[in-house]
């Protein structure tokens, strides 16, 4: 079985998440607290996008395991397993922003063979297998997605979701890039990820994602052209520290400050 013959059930998952999430958007949603000492607020859109995706994939391939924020582990060994962020960006969505996106990754051995981030509110859809990524717009439109050139760090603009969500040492490492560059800017989860597949960025760093976090997004940069790994050059379908760049003169340029 290949991955293409997946690509219409993932669409599905997305629907049916989408469905389940947007009747919550925007609305006065009660809000639990996932972390003592800390805030990481779940909702019930959350819970209720995960739970149904959860009954397709059991229904549609019994036999295939999943890995989700809000509902953990069933079968990580599998030969397929899917990885689910069912709002990735909750503290944007529960603040009535829409750069949130739910995240679906398959991934085949152990490795992130295909992945989509759904924004349900706008309609969007950013998809990729590793090999090409697309954009699918809420009008039906359609498009390629792929990196831009970017000859050096001073010319590249960088994203990450917030630099207090690093330790202070990350953080200081994170500061000596980003003194560097052209324009940094805070904010957009998974949308960081999607813009720079789309040649609208160059550089996205961060810390402390789990592999939910970042699965679905790998083969959607590496799709258009871009480079996923962690701080230390190794695979990120684990998450961890993370960098993704649209030019690999870029990524080095940011390894070298990295890892002085």
């Amino acid at each position: 079985m290949t991955v293409i013959d997946f690509t219409a059930f993932i669409g599905r998952l997305a629907t049916a998440s989408g469905e389940t999430i947007l009747p919550y958007f925007r609305t006065s949603l009660s809000i639990d607290n996932k972390k003592a000492g800390d805030f990481d607020p779940v909702t019930e859109a959350d819970r209720g996008a995960e739970a149904v995706m959860r009954r397709l994939i059991k229904q549609s391939f019994p036999q295939h395991g999943i890995v989700g924020e809000e509902f953990g582990v069933e079968r990580e060994d599998a030969e397929y397993v899917w990885v689910l962020d069912p709002i990735d960006g909750t503290k944007s969505f529960i603040s009535g922003f829409p750069t949130w996106g739910t995240l679906i990754a398959l991934l085949h051995k152990g490795t992130p063979v295909y992945g989509m981030m759904h924004q349900p509110y706008i309609g969007e859809r950013f998809s990729g297998d590793n090999g090409s990524a697309r954009f699918q717009g809420a009008g039906g439109n359609s498009r390629k997605l792929a990196v831009r050139r970017c000859d050096s760090l001073e010319k590249a603009v960088l994203f990450t979701t917030s630099p207090l969500l690093m330790n202070e040492t990350d953080r200081a490492t994170f500061q000596g890039v980003e003194t560097h560059v052209r324009l940094s800017r805070y904010g957009g989860d998974c949308y960081s990820y999607c813009m720079l597949a789309a040649g609208h960025l160059d550089l996205v760093i961060e810390t402390d994602l789990k592999p939910y976090d970042i699965a679905a997004l790998i083969p959607i940069v590496t799709g258009a052209g871009g480079i996923v790994t962690t701080w230390d050059g190794k695979p990120a379908q684990n998450g961890g520290k993370i960098i993704a760049a649209g030019d690999p003169r870029v990524h080095a340029a940011a390894m070298k400050l990295l890892n002085p």
